[in-house]
């Protein structure tokens, strides 16, 4: 029996928690947060869940530390563990954006390392329906591979990645990918209520023609431009508006969009 422990209780640890109940009953899941609000919030719908205040104590014979805290407050929260888990070497996986494995290697041993695989998810991991990029350093085992990957899949899909810079990508594609998506979803809103439509259906047709479209792609063979032709009949509605929006430099900003947020992800790197 493999023992989890998180160390962070906020939504994206109760989301993995959520979802490995889900698919897996046969695991001892520890959490730890200096917040006992946030830890009631987690006794409250997983009773069987040992929760601690204290760091130390809950990693005592852990296999896996899930690092689920701020950025921030990484290397405040790593560098006290570093004697327990030099002594154990159990699987880091750290969920934190702009820290390296580097950083947490060092944090966590210095020169010695520790094995880390370094996550990028994204927040519909909320809902199950998450893309996680992963990147281990060499000091992964194959079963502990296995493990991060079963872990993160608890909320979704995953992605291996061979190099870390490769994560930089993965962060303006899926990581902040979603707001893209919700941004193109508020403007057809606003457009659909200027043509008639109250908010509720402007927002009902809006997100599920989004659920539908991206189920769409994920189920065909074809690719997003040939899934686009095939629901763009020449002189009807679909071509004009595409036409607009083609025009209007769509393609073009959104290059320069996720050039920048790739950019920026690589500045925090550093």
């Amino acid at each position: 029996m493999k023992k989890i422990t998180f160390i962070g209780a906020g939504n994206m640890a109760q989301s993995l928690i959520a979802g490995l109940f889900k698919d897996e009953t046969s695991l001892t899941i520890c959490v730890a947060d200096p917040v006992d609000s946030q830890l009631e919030r987690v006794r409250k719908h997983w009773p069987n869940v040992v929760t601690h205040c204290d760091n130390l104590q809950a990693i005592e014979k852990t296999d896996v530390i899930i690092l689920a805290v701020k950025p921030q407050l990484m290397q405040q929260v790593c560098e006290p563990l570093q004697n327990t888990v030099q002594q154990m070497q159990p699987l880091i996986i750290s969920i934190a954006a702009g820290i390296t494995e580097a950083n947490l290697s060092q944090w966590l041993g210095g020169n010695l390392g520790v094995p880390v695989v370094r996550c990028m998810p994204n927040t519909p991991a909320l809902v199950q329906a998450g893309i996680t990029g992963l990147y281990a350093n060499e000091l992964v085992a194959e079963n502990q591979r296995n493990l991060a990957e079963s872990i993160l899949r608890a909320v979704g899909s995953t992605l291996w990645f061979e190099t870390e810079e490769k994560l930089n990508a993965v962060t303006a594609v899926s990581g902040s990918g979603p707001a893209y998506f919700f941004l193109v979803m508020e403007a057809m809103q606003a457009t659909a209520e200027k043509l008639g439509l109250s908010a509720n259906d402007a927002q009902l047709l809006v997100s599920q023609t989004a659920f539908g479209a991206a189920k769409l792609a994920l189920e065909s063979t074809d690719n997003a431009a040939e899934l686009r032709h095939k629901v763009t009949s020449k002189g009807g509605t679909t071509e004009v508006a595409i036409h607009e929006l083609i025009q209007g430099g769509l393609m073009e900003l959104f290059d320069t969009a996720l050039h920048a947020a790739a950019k920026r992800s690589e500045e925090l790197n550093n």
